[in-house]
């Protein structure tokens, strides 16, 4: 009788035992699936965070082309003349560029680029710039730089998506100046013409040597996918609006050729 009545409690303790074990086990599950969701959330507001980040800097550097070209185009004595900008067939602005190294090679810089179509301007496609030997002839400073693409050729350079200033298309320091515009002689030679401004002192550039490619990155970030240089220079993609500012500035300084599209497939 003794001996039945010891089985009896432990029976009642190993059920007890195996019933914790599973009370614990669920909450250690509960928990984990807890952390999981709290982990998933958290990386979702991380890329969340991250994307509207990238977003508005791209969007910062569109305002910052616009306000370049304002601000030249609103000296014009000392800026760029208007002749080049109405026969322009792309324009790229790439703002605040920096000298990352000391000596060659070590400038970088983003930017956009527009090109003209039949239906108007494209929309801007995000570009890269590095290399070259200006950073030694500004000394290091950050500039912003204006590159205006004359004729076919250069176009043709630009839409490829990567080229190499002076290898793939001539390349000189373009004209400044309300009466430069003058001179044909700019227009023969060079197929791109550069400028740069340092310390709010504008003057032609030279910029050959340096690279010019794609930003596929800032291209995803601003279109939501990859959209192909050429796609977007040739007018093929609507413009964000986000663009606004940059292309109301580029069809403005530009209007003196005739060109009043302002709407298109690429807006």
């Amino acid at each position: 009788m003794n001996e039945g009545k010891r089985v009896l409690p432990r029976k009642i303790l190993t059920a007890c035992g195996v019933l914790l074990l599973m009370v614990s086990m669920s909450w250690a599950q509960d928990q984990s699936t807890k952390q999981d969701q709290t982990t998933k959330h958290d990386q979702a507001a991380t890329e969340d965070e991250t994307s509207t980040q990238n977003q508005s800097d791209i969007a910062k550097r569109i305002d910052a082309s616009a306000r370049v070209l304002d601000e030249i185009m609103a000296t014009p004595d000392k800026g760029i003349p208007n002749k080049v900008m109405s026969d322009a067939k792309c324009i790229a602005v790439v703002p605040s560029m920096i000298k990352i190294a000391v000596g060659f090679g070590g400038s970088h810089g983003k930017g956009v680029a527009t090109c003209r179509t039949a239906h108007g301007w494209s929309a801007p496609a995000p570009i890269t710039i590095t290399g070259g030997s200006w950073g030694l002839q500004l000394g290091g400073e950050a500039v912003d730089l204006v590159m205006v693409v004359m004729n076919q050729q250069g176009m043709q350079a630009l839409l490829s998506s990567k080229f190499k200033i002076g290898a793939n298309a001539t390349a000189s320091a373009g004209p400044v100046g309300r009466y430069a515009g003058a001179d044909t002689n700019w227009k023969m030679k060079s197929e791109i013409l550069t400028y740069s401004r340092s310390r709010g002192v504008f003057a032609g550039i030279d910029l050959n040597g340096a690279a010019v490619t794609q930003d596929k990155d800032e291209t995803r970030v601003l279109y939501g996918k990859y959209e192909p240089f050429s796609t977007i220079l040739a007018g093929k993609v609507r413009a964000k609006n986000a663009s606004d500012p940059f292309l109301a500035a580029v069809r403005k300084y530009s209007s003196q050729s005739g060109d009043t599209h302002t709407n298109g497939p690429g807006y």
